[in-house]
């Protein structure tokens, strides 16, 4: 390509379709198993096939492609594999909304009928989130595209749950769950949100109606559950219920006893300092039931509808029950004290919306043990490293307490539990393609979706066959994912590689693969731009497709990596999108000018035949070259990006252009030519650098200043280390400050950008701008004066080793009376600001408060304030004396 096939302005929607098909129509992004350069591979964390990408998502997935993107270019064979999880609660809910809307229920089709409709929603809605991604510019493999029940997946999934069977890792037992009364199973932790809602406290009394024998006094905001209550707890040091201890008291509405029981657990300072005990629908309650024996009835069925009490409340769905317990409790005088508003903590559905039931279920269970050892051990060791480091704390304080994990769900859509009953309770589990005895009935629940997404770093590839890429590309390099799927999503996947690594099955043992990743690192959330978390309930998500339309992939893509930092959550809003537009356009134009002034990428004349101007940016280039790979290298992409940005937009575009403007317009040849060369060699690996983050602006105009193929498989720009020339460095700097310091007087002065003054300049000799001269006239606009050149204005200016007199004559170019309206009303707002933030500073109690850098933010604020009215009170005293001498 070449300048005149550059468009004349960047719009990207017109370009990066085009641009993304041809990457990957070229294999751009399809890995060689068979390659011999080093791997670098990652995984995506599976979307949900029915859903959509979300901001959280397209952050996670740019982090990645750049991860990607640079590796490639640095000589790595890549591998970032897709991938969808088949989402089973989120589907099966789904398909059952919509069966609903057409008068049908799954029990209606039968189990085999109700997955074939789900398989057929999944192929319709299956192509959403692949659309999307390439929307994003997501540089993946999609020949090797897979999902969590495709078949190489489900032989998967069976397989190692056959082996943590057969090592007594996985058995059935009863326990407490959380429960959706809608759906009809367990649900996992992520699972449930939780919301404070305001909700009854009900103390009733316990036993005796008379004051003179034993009772006791209790409160609850579930009072259907007291139906099911089997014990009363009170702190064994509570002087005041020491003698009740052991005692039996009578149930209101059951024909049997209740004990006193003395524990721990019970908080004396909170109400009555005695706690009703529900063992089967409380995990406290639980837990201490486990402590003393006690009976643990259930009294809802899957529907949270009351049952097997015995009571008249039998029937009742659980919210009736809570009122009317509470009446007939308070028939029978029981109630003791009226009822109150009080504001609690509860779980619900993440996908229906109703409170979750914790709820005593038979459920399959994962003995995690061994296997959090493991994953704990594998980060202490080294082999798998969290970045930011600060996250180890909060990864050990989860895996060395982790209790034992729930797998089973009674749902139909996902991978069916390989447990088989005989007919007289035997329980086998046939390995895959093994079929079961005769007689025998498959376990109808299914297994938690966390299960098979654990196995994902190397089901993937092809465990548990011995493949090419399982050997090539595992374990994989990093897993980018954030840290609030830490305990769920992660520790599982560690887990499972560290068991099926030192089982030494299919090849991982003979490269001691022993973690499913060998760096973790962990990005915080996306919230909106004042720093609340997105939600539909608050209406502040933004759809990252809409901002690609809106602004392009590259704005998107660049707003979300210049805020990443480990662990840190991230701001973003409209203005932000907004910026990295100009700053991709801004891109655009500043190349399209220098391919216009004959920039090309080519071998450069001798560092001495180079201008100050032509060495300082070269010089920049290389130590911003070495932040920016610093930056991507540690994960640090707002380091990298701001590093980039700055010098592209604030010394690339904002001075080197201008001086080289003045080069190339100089009249001498050798010059124009050598600073075309350096426009090429400053911009070449600069876009290079960009390109991970910003692919598409930056693929249309590497090809057209190189004409290369393309920027995705350039090397990756790396810096020289060469010595800076530190006195072109000072000189450049004094230049820029002398030019600022002018164009800021003739700001105040309300001089037109385009409008020349005439000026005489002292001390350029002693500063060694003798050679400046000109690129003063030209970016300061000044003329250089005759001898009959009479001065209104001067203006000192302290550069590194002197100090530069500027005179200028302003006269008939400046509306004095206007001007000083202006000063003064810019004065009285400086003295405002002088005298608020003197009034934080001068306030004892509010130092003694705030952070340290806030106050520091406020003494810089201060410190400003003086010196602009210092300015300002000069240059009315100036307009002053020109008035009056008019």
């Amino acid at each position: 390509m070449t300048n005149e096939a550059l468009p004349k302005s960047w719009i990207p929607a017109d370009h990066e379709d085009g641009l993304y098909q041809g990457w990957v129509d070229a294999g751009y992004f399809s890995a060689d198993a068979a390659s011999e350069k080093p791997p670098f591979s990652i995984v995506i964390p599976p979307p949900n096939v029915n859903g959509s990408l979300h901001m959280g998502h397209a952050y996670e997935h740019v982090l990645m492609d750049a991860l990607s993107r640079r590796r490639r270019m640095q000589g790595y064979e890549v591998l970032w594999l897709p991938g969808m999880d088949h989402a089973a609660i989120a589907m099966q809910t789904m398909v059952e909304r919509k069966l609903a809307d057409e008068g049908v229920t799954r029990d209606d089709l039968g189990r085999e009928a109700f997955i074939e409709r789900v398989w057929q929603e999944k192929e319709a809605i299956g192509g959403t989130i692949g659309s999307q991604m390439r929307k994003l510019g997501d540089g993946v493999d999609w020949s090797r595209e897979r999902f969590t029940m495709d078949d190489g997946l489900s032989k998967a999934v069976h397989t190692i749950f056959k082996q943590l069977f057969d090592d007594g890792l996985i058995y059935q037992a009863e326990r407490l769950v959380n429960w959706s009364p809608v759906l009809k199973t367990a649900i996992s932790d992520i699972e449930v949100n939780y919301a404070d809602v305001e909700g009854e406290l009900v103390s009733f009394r316990y036993g005796s109606m008379s004051d003179d024998e034993p009772h006791i006094i209790v409160a609850t905001t579930r009072m259907e559950t007291m139906l099911g209550d089997t014990a009363i707890a009170v702190h064994p040091d509570d002087e005041r219920y020491r003698h009740l201890v052991g005692v039996e008291l009578a149930h209101p509405f059951l024909d049997r006893t209740i004990p006193v029981v003395a524990d721990d657990y019970v908080d004396p300072e909170f109400g009555s300092g005695a706690v009703k005990i529900t063992p089967a629908h409380d995990p406290n309650d639980f837990a201490l039931g486990q402590r003393h024996n006690l009976p643990m009835p259930s009294i809802m069925d899957e529907t949270a509808v009351i049952t097997g009490t015995g009571t008249q409340f039998d029937g009742m769905d659980r919210f009736e029950a809570r009122v009317k317990v509470r009446e007939a409790l308070a028939e029978q005088g029981r109630i003791v004290k009226e009822v109150r508003p009080y504001l609690h903590s509860v779980g619900h559905s993440e996908r229906t919306g109703e409170p979750i039931e914790p709820r005593l279920s038979m459920q399959w269970w994962v003995n995690v043990s061994s296997l959090a050892k493991s994953a704990g051990d594998a980060v202490r060791n080294g082999e798998t490293v969290i970045a930011p480091k600060s996250m180890e704390s909060r990864w050990f304080g989860w895996v060395d307490d982790m209790h034992d994990w729930c797998i089973s769900r009674q749902l139909w859509w996902g991978h069916r539990i390989p447990i088989w009953y005989g007919p007289d309770g035997e329980v086998v589990c046939p390995a895959p393609g093994e079929q079961a005895p005769a007689g025998y009935t498959q376990e109808t629940d299914v297994l938690d979706t966390w299960f098979s997404s654990g196995l994902w770093p190397f089901s993937t590839l092809g465990w548990p066959a011995d493949t090419a890429d399982l050997r090539k590309f595992y374990p994989t390099s990093v897993l980018v994912t954030g840290y609030d799927i830490l305990f769920f999503w992660v520790a599982r996947m560690m887990m499972f590689g560290t068991y099926v690594g030192a089982k030494d099955t299919a090849g991982l043992g003979d490269r001691d693969a022993r973690v499913p990743f060998t760096s973790l690192f962990m990005h915080g959330l996306v919230r909106d731009e004042h720093g609340r978390k997105m939600s539909k309930s608050k209406g502040n998500g933004i759809d990252p497709l809409d901002w690609v339309e809106r602004f392009g992939a590259d704005a998107l893509r660049f707003t979300l990596a210049r805020g990443a930092n480990p662990g840190s959550d991230i701001s973003v809003g409209e203005d932000h999108a907004s910026s990295s537009r100009n700053f991709a356009t801004k891109l655009f134009n500043a190349t399209k000018f220098a391919l216009m002034n004959g920039a090309q990428v080519g071998e450069l004349p001798a560092r001495s035949e180079l201008t100050d101007a032509d060495r300082w940016i070269l010089d920049r280039l290389d130590e911003v070259l070495a932040e920016a790979d610093s930056g991507f290298e540690s994960y640090e992409f707002a380091k990298a990006c701001e590093a980039l940005y700055h010098f592209a937009w604030d010394e690339v575009c904002d001075w080197y252009l201008e001086l080289a403007k003045v080069q190339i317009n100089s009249g001498d040849q050798a010059r124009a030519d050598a600073t075309a060369l350096v426009l090429g060699n400053v911009l070449e690996p600069l876009l290079r650098a960009l390109s991970p983050v910003i692919p598409f602006v930056t693929e249309t105009l590497w090809k057209a200043l190189t004409g290369g193929e393309s920027v995705v498989i350039a090397p990756w720009p790396v810096a020289t280390g060469a010595a800076v020339d530190a006195e072109a460095r000072t000189r450049i700097e004094d230049l820029q400050k002398l030019i600022t310091e002018v164009r800021r007087f003739r700001s105040d002065q309300g001089l037109a950008p385009s409008q020349r003054v005439a000026a005489q300049i002292d001390g350029l000799d002693r500063a060694g701008l003798a050679d400046s001269r000109s690129y003063l006239d030209s970016l300061a606009r000044l003329n250089v004066a005759g001898d009959d050149f009479t001065a209104t204005a001067t203006i000192e200016v302290r550069l590194s080793s002197t100090t530069v007199v500027v005179r200028i004559d302003t006269s008939g170019s400046v509306d004095v009376e206007a001007e000083k309206r202006r000063a003064a009303k810019d004065l009285a707002v400086a003295e405002k600001e002088l005298a608020q933030t003197s009034g934080k500073l001068g306030n004892e109690q509010f130092l003694a408060k705030a952070p340290d850098a806030v106050v520091e933010k406020i003494k810089a604020r201060q410190q400003l304030a003086q010196e602009e009215i210092v300015r300002l009170t000069a240059k009315l005293e100036s307009l002053g004396e020109r008035s009056d001498g008019e």
